[in-house]
């Protein structure tokens, strides 16, 4: 299982350790957006920067968007169907699929930045703001599929 995580509050105000932990999880601005392994260590620097950030599990579509619209090479260079056959020997569809069954993580594929820069979601993010956790109809937290739906109105 694999883990989309989308910063949601910039730079301002915030503890050094946090902002530390976030450089560690590639999350430099907000709205970028990481897909990371569901493994102990990396659930324990989520649980730690919480509240400025949004995670849930991965579907397969959502992550051939993500790749196809809002994938870089160095340069601000769209990724290319063309570029991921020449690179990996591979389709999309067959990339994605080693992606979520954890035998290649997205820094192995060789030129590719292992973050997404996305849009502020269409319709904002709802009633609750950035105050609030997801649970409570806000946005920061975790939020399980519905990461998906959030994830399409960012692209």
């Amino acid at each position: 299982m694999m883990l989309a995580v989308v910063r949601i509050k910039g730079k301002v105000n915030i503890k050094k350790e946090i902002e530390r932990t976030l450089q560690l999880l590639k999350l430099y601005n907000k709205y970028n957006c990481v897909i990371l392994p569901a493994k102990k260590e990396v659930l324990g620097m989520i649980r730690k920067v919480d509240r400025y950030v949004t995670w849930g599990e991965i579907e397969p579509p959502i992550l051939k968007k993500l790749i196809e619209k809002r994938g870089r090479l160095p340069g601000n260079k769209h990724v290319t169907l063309e570029y991921i056959k020449n690179k990996m020997n591979m389709d999309l569809d067959k990339l994605i699929e080693h992606i979520l069954d954890k035998n290649l993580k997205l820094n192995e594929i060789p030129g590719l930045k292992s973050f997404f820069k996305l849009k502020p979601p269409t319709k904002g993010f709802g009633k609750g703001g950035v105050r609030k956790p997801f649970s409570l109809g806000g946005v920061f937290g975790y939020r399980g599929k519905d990461i998906n739906q959030l994830l399409e109105r960012m692209i």
